[in-house]
């Protein structure tokens, strides 16, 4: 059986390698390049989102309910 030291520094070689190498660098730069694209779309967040979302399923709900009163109003007026 191999022992549970053994394994943890092969671990850790293989990590420090990884770190050192130029797969690291690649995820790094490709990182920054997909941050600046996106700022560049000019996106919102999810949570900006969903609050514009309930703000207009509020506004749709007020203006159904004024076109009704409006619509009640209008049929009392007439004869």
């Amino acid at each position: 059986m191999l022992d549970r030291k053994f394994l943890e520094n092969i671990s850790a070689q293989i990590s420090a390698a990884l770190a050192a190498s130029p797969a690291a660098d690649i995820e790094k730069n490709l990182r920054a390049l997909l941050v600046a694209q996106f700022a560049k779309l000019d996106l919102v967040t999810r949570e900006d989102f969903e609050i514009q979302k309930e703000l207009l399923a509020r506004g749709e709900a007020r203006l159904a309910a004024l076109e009704a009163k409006l619509a009640e109003l209008e049929a009392r007026r007439q004869p």
